[in-house]
């Protein structure tokens, strides 16, 4: 199942680009494609990530319920088996039982290209632990957590047909729906995959440290601003609870604009920020 989730959206890219040759692209298309990129990966970012896995802020069940919705129609597994695979690698981060870590591959420059293929996707194909439940005890106590992610599949083919529909809404054609369902859905799911998966991969090896961690988490500007704010990974790692990964003024975190502005029309409370004593005390 990983396998065909892998590359069924890849050649839903490839078929997007045939059908582009002699085609021009209309606006819709690239609206339907830029919105459910915008909004699926919020629903990892701010829903699977910061909501649901480290409990960074509060919000109504409504809410809650709509941002796994969203986070499932990303297409990278349902939202009990997420937050346990994250957990698992907030705990070894870096070291045995880290479920994607670049790091443990590492010997020499094959090694760490083997560590980087496994950080970014070979991990999925690997035997998942036995105990992966009890990370997410807490969560299986919710009636509507365990629903919406049993009911992981059917958000996914919800994810696909929804851009569809759209596309042929605003073109009014059968054409317009295939190309909706492929840019929309395929090609959307592939660059959100792949967005997500560069912060295990790319932000264990390459940026900056600012603060004190157990593991080798690197803040990169490049997915700090595509990953809508994960990519400050360092500042995460510091501080797994918080709500706002970029800490500085420049670093760009979309997400944590999601959250704020959430929290000003009382969509969302207790939302947890470091102090500045905190971040002192952690920084290098």
């Amino acid at each position: 199942m990983n396998l065909g989730l892998v590359l069924i959206p890849f050649a839903g890219l490839v078929v997007g680009i045939v059908l582009l040759w002699g085609v021009v692209l209309s606006w819709p298309h690239l609206a339907v494609f830029g919105g459910m990129f915008l909004l699926t990966a919020l629903g990892i970012t701010v829903g699977y990530h910061r909501y649901f896995t480290h409990r960074s802020f509060k919000t109504f069940r409504p809410i809650a319920v709509l941002l796994a919705f969203l986070g499932s129609m990303a297409v990278e597994g349902s939202l009990l088996t997420w937050v346990a695979d994250h957990r698992r690698h907030h705990q070894h981060s870096d070291e045995e039982g880290d479920p994607h870590s670049p790091r443990t591959h590492r010997s020499g420059i094959w090694g760490m290209l083997k560590g980087l293929w496994h950080a970014h996707m070979g991990w999925l194909f690997s035997e998942p632990p036995a105990n992966r439940d009890r990370y997410t005890g807490d969560l299986r106590k919710s009636r509507s957590v365990r629903w919406m992610s049993r009911l992981f599949p059917l958000w996914v083919i919800v994810g696909l047909a929804i851009p569809a529909v759209l596309g042929g809404l605003l073109t009014m054609s059968w054409f317009g729906v295939l190309l909706g369902f492929i840019w929309g859905g395929l090609v959307r799911v592939f660059f959100v995959h792949h967005v997500t998966w560069s912060v295990n991969s790319i932000c264990h090896l390459w940026g900056t440290r600012p603060f004190k961690t157990k593991d080798d988490s690197c803040n990169n500007p490049i997915f700090g601003v595509l990953a809508l704010g994960e990519g400050w990974h360092n500042n995460h790692h510091a501080f797994p609870t918080s709500a706002r990964h970029g800490l500085r003024w420049w670093e760009v975190d979309a997400s944590y604009a999601v959250i704020w502005a959430m929290s000003k029309v009382g969509l969302a409370w207790d939302v947890r920020i470091p102090s500045p004593a905190q971040m002192a005390a952690k920084h290098r």
